[in-house]
């Protein structure tokens, strides 16, 4: 009796594409193959509670737009994220037409959970951080709190009070 076959491992962007959809969040953190089930309803509900404040503090910025993953990202060659929710720029008027015309985000945030926890504050991190994605926050549902980090940071901004978001030096804040 022959064994079954073995899938060959996903190491690139485009075979990481090619991937049947299986319902389950693929990403590709500096070549590794990173696979995360389907989020439980609290993260979920924590996703939207943060998409419905960002979205209120952006009515006013043809500039910026709020997205949510699925999504496929590319941050460089070997790396393809699925932030839980992220920010881009782009020219007042202009439409966002496929994943690729979103460039790396001026705001990525992931809401932590046991699966991605160590991902979340380690790999993708670093990826997010060689981007140059200009804020990372990593939202901690259950110590209550944000690490903020920006693409220098060595040690994160740790919020746990109220969460202000300057998208550009000048700019008014996000709250």
């Amino acid at each position: 009796m022959a064994m079954p076959a073995t899938p060959a491992p996903v190491t690139t962007i485009e075979e990481l594409l090619a991937l049947p959809d299986d319902g389950l969040r693929h990403e590709l953190l500096d070549g590794a193959h990173v696979v995360t089930p389907a989020p439980t309803l609290p993260h979920q509900a924590l996703v939207k509670a943060l998409a419905l404040a960002l979205e209120q503090g952006l009515t006013d910025r043809p500039d910026l737009q709020l997205l949510w993953s699925p999504a496929d990202i590319v941050l460089g060659p070997r790396t393809l994220v699925q932030p839980d929710l992220f920010v881009v720029r782009k020219a007042p008027g202009q439409l966002l037409r496929s994943w690729k015309d979103v460039g790396v985000p001026a705001l990525a945030i992931e809401v932590l959970s046991p699966a991605t926890a160590v991902r979340d504050r380690g790999a993708k991190r670093r990826s997010y951080q060689q981007a140059g994605v200009a804020e990372y926050w990593i939202v901690d549902p259950d110590a209550r709190l944000v690490e903020r980090w920006r693409p220098e940071d060595g040690r994160p901004e740790v919020v746990s009070e109220a969460l202000v978001w300057v998208p550009a030096r000048g700019a008014a804040p996000i709250r």
